[in-house]
């Protein structure tokens, strides 16, 4: 049977900062983020599924993707929990901002990482997750593969 990726694209507004950085990225600031999520399994060959043919419906990616990601980041401020950043994290919890502390540097490539994570969890057993590509601005961007972390 012959094995089929296919990609779901989707957006979310998040602020952080970069604790201990020497450039810009160290202040508080945001980007519209594009997150693509790339899996890959075999079309399902019962002609009696609802789902035939199909290799993962779309609306199953994205209730997992929208739950374990866009819900929770969209419009968010994300902090690196181990920094001094946990003062104004605090503070921004106090005028009932959304803040997410993680447990490390808010970088695409962590977040990538972060994602990947959470998404290969919650996928069918029959379902791998092939790539996912955070992009942060129009001309940068992270990319995760499953062929790179075997």
């Amino acid at each position: 049977m012959s094995k089929i990726r296919i990609t779901k694209q989707f957006t979310f507004e998040t602020g952080h900062a970069l604790y201990g950085y020497d450039g810009k990225c160290k202040n508080v600031h945001g980007h519209s983020y594009k997150l693509s999520v790339t899996v890959i399994g075999s079309p399902i060959t019962d002609s009696g599924n609802v789902k035939f043919g199909m290799v993962i419906d779309f609306g199953d990616l994205k209730k997992i993707v929208k739950e374990e990601i866009v819900d929770l980041f969209d419009h968010a401020t994300v902090f690196n929990q181990n920094t001094p950043h946990i003062e104004l994290a605090a503070e921004l919890k106090a005028r009932d901002h959304h803040v997410i502390l993680v447990d490390y540097q808010p970088t695409s490539e962590n977040m990538v990482i972060d994602f990947a994570k959470k998404i290969k969890d919650r996928l069918p057993a029959n379902i791998n997750l092939h790539s996912l590509r955070l992009q942060e601005t129009e001309t940068s961007f992270a990319e995760w593969f499953q062929s790179d972390n075997l």
